[in-house]
């Protein structure tokens, strides 16, 4: 028996292959590029609000698609979030 084979049988991931054995790393990755869109479309909107003559529906557009980051930002959170029966 060579050295080699000592490994053989063994679940251990290679690396740079996503985690089989914790689902939850893909959401924490998902939720952590939600939340980079949504500060990113946070600091456009600051940044359109302080212009001379802002335009009122861009803004309104961007604070549309921030809502609807928020929301899929939570509903990714409550997956993580185990539902405790009290």
């Amino acid at each position: 028996m060579n050295d080699d084979d000592s490994t053989e049988g063994q679940d251990t991931p290679e690396p740079g292959a996503p985690e089989a054995d914790n689902p939850d790393t893909a959401i924490l990755a998902r939720l952590e590029g939600l939340k980079a869109d949504h500060q990113a479309l946070d600091a456009e909107v600051a940044r359109l609000s302080a212009a001379a003559l802002p335009d009122q529906v861009q803004i309104a557009r961007l604070k549309k698609r921030k809502l609807l980051l928020k929301d899929m930002i939570v509903r990714l959170e409550d997956q993580l979030t185990p539902d405790i029966i009290a």
